[in-house]
């Protein structure tokens, strides 16, 4: 009986069971496909943050301000002598500033477009090339014509070394462009004050042409450092080259010590770069033309001043601004003929001509400390109380400048620089002495420089990067259209009426402070810009040890 008993009972559990263990097979979940982590080359870049790259990127791209800067600065300390040489009239000389300008408008934008579509590294190194081998060959000029041509070709090449600006604006963090960006202004200084140092001491002893084939040094230097930096991994991934950029960003983390983010990288579907129709888009169209306006506006301004100098120094135009004339005068004979009789004056620059130019170069920087030492060893009176209220004044511009891209906005800070230097415009109408006048005029290159500064930035911040280094190229063109311009109204406007000059540069600053103020997109704390077609993640690239050629040496 119990034998029965028990048959049924275990017949009776055998099914609750079987139900039991469907109910559990059931329930057990269906092991789901593991998420792929995904990052962008900003987010490395804002992983790996600042270090030693960084300050290699900063010392080598920097460093290409040193050769624009006497490039551009040559030919002001190089004028005089060919004046002379070649028995040239005032409009030829200027002439030659024309169509460097010339050079480099038309071409910034073509280095513009072949950047955004095979390259930033590639077109900087082509352009350093360029400039150099012109550079040499304009030592050698035979005759004034030649000397224009190769000046001219001379432009077409400094055009592209903006690219050095776009490259350390791609591999820099948010939050150091804005530091490190103003304080690439040191090198454009360097190359400046060491261009008229080398001309106050070539020029007499040696000659004009050596010291052209001695301001091609820095350049031929930086074409052999080059290798040291890679191609924009924002560029390389905005190409489809994933690994390269891959590859670059690893190289980058290993020399910060640092770490790359887990994951695939992504790569944008960006078919179309460096087409100009694209900066007329809707959605930039505001945005182009009033960066456009600024940039001309800012280099208007900036060689405004330079050439300003000059003319209230050399004809005093400002009541007391030129005790005695230290210049010297050189008289050469145009001919035999009754109208050649009047001769070709022949100015020649003179050791305080160069002083003048150093202490006003100085200005950009704005740093008393080097102003009280440039003082001091040049033998300026330091007694001058207007001099030395200007210094006072100048000393904080380049770190308020900082200080104001950072916490204010490149906006709101670009509106209040150009603001002032409408301001000092017009002050530049008091009647003053020589020391007053070279503070004011000390004030306004710091401040054109700070404007330079702030629009340099932004321009790079605001594109993205299918057209940015277009972006670049567009508004340096602008830019030297800008320039061409101030000579007329710096040099012939100003002789007829120095009020009238005075206030159309006054006007234009002001013109473009509205504008800056009006910008539509603030770029303060935004990140970098890939495109606006969308991401697709590449599923074959994730990080690995490879590792770029170009940086073997230097990792």
């Amino acid at each position: 009986g119990s034998c029965t008993v028990w048959k049924m009972a275990a017949k009776q559990t055998e099914p609750v069971t079987i139900i039991s263990l469907r109910k559990l097979s059931l329930a057990t979940p269906e092991p789901q496909p593991k998420e792929t982590k995904t990052f962008t080359v900003e987010d490395a870049v804002e992983t790996i943050g600042f270090g030693r790259f960084h300050i290699a990127l900063f010392l080598i791209m920097g460093s290409t301000g040193v050769a624009e800067a006497m490039e551009i600065m040559l030919i002001a300390v190089v004028s005089p002598v060919i004046r002379c040489e070649w028995q040239l009239e005032n409009w030829q000389v200027a002439f030659v500033t024309t169509m460097v300008f010339f050079g480099y408008m038309v071409f910034s934008i073509l280095f513009g477009v072949l950047a955004d579509r095979y390259g930033r590294w590639k077109i900087l190194f082509i352009s350093f090339v360029w400039g150099a081998y012109f550079s040499l060959l304009t030592s050698f000029s035979p005759s004034y014509i030649w000397f224009v041509f190769l000046r001219t070709l001379v432009g077409c090449g400094v055009s592209g070394h903006s690219q050095g600006l776009v490259i350390k604006t791609e591999f820099l963090p948010t939050k150091y462009r804005g530091y490190m960006l103003p304080l690439s202004q040191i090198f454009w200084l360097a190359g400046s004050l060491l261009i008229i140092g080398l001309a106050s001491v070539v020029i007499p002893t040696i000659g004009w042409r050596w010291l052209i084939r001695i301001a091609s040094i820095p350049g031929i230097i930086l074409i052999m450092a080059f290798k040291f930096i890679p191609e924009s991994a924002r560029f390389n991934v905005s190409t489809g080259n994933t690994e390269a950029a891959l590859a670059t960003l690893e190289s980058i983390a290993k020399m910060n010590r640092s770490t790359m983010p887990q994951g695939k990288l992504v790569e944008p579907i960006l078919n179309k770069r460096g087409r100009f129709k694209d900066l007329m888009d809707p959605k930039y169209l505001r945005t182009t033309l009033q960066i456009w306006v600024i940039w001309l506006g800012i280099s208007f301004a900036y060689y405004g001043v330079i050439l300003a100098s000059a003319e209230l120094l050399e004809r005093d135009l400002v009541c007391g601004s030129r005790s005695e004339s230290e210049s010297e005068e050189v008289v050469v004979p145009m001919g035999d003929s009754e109208e050649s009789q009047s001769p070709c004056h022949c100015h020649m620059f003179a050791p305080s001509d160069y002083k003048t130019m150093i202490i006003s170069t100085v200005g950009e920087i704005a740093c008393k400390p080097l102003c009280v030492l440039a003082s001091s060893f040049l033998g300026m009176p330091l007694a001058f109380n207007l001099l030395e209220i200007a210094f006072v004044i100048c000393f904080p511009v380049n770190p308020l400048n900082i200080l104001g891209i950072n916490f204010l906005g490149r906006r709101l800070s670009l509106s209040i620089t150009m603001g002032c230097t409408a301001l000092f415009f017009l002050l530049l109408n008091i009647c003053t002495s020589s020391a007053g006048l070279t503070g004011f005029l000390f004030m306004l290159r710091a401040l054109v420089a700070a404007n330079f500064n702030t629009i340099y930035i932004y321009t790079a911040e605001v594109y993205p990067t299918t057209m940015r280094a277009l972006g670049m190229g567009t508004s340096g063109s602008l830019c030297r259209i800008g320039a061409m311009v101030a000579p007329f109204i710096a040099q012939v406007l100003m002789s007829a009426s120095l009020l009238g000059a005075l206030c159309l540069f006054a006007s234009v600053c002001v013109v473009c402070a509205i504008s800056a103020f009006t910008l539509p997109i603030e770029t303060k704390g935004r990140a970098l810009q890939v495109g606006d077609e969308g991401l697709s993640v590449t599923p074959s690239v994730t990080p690995t040890k490879q590792k770029s050629m170009a940086w073997n040496s230097f990792c």
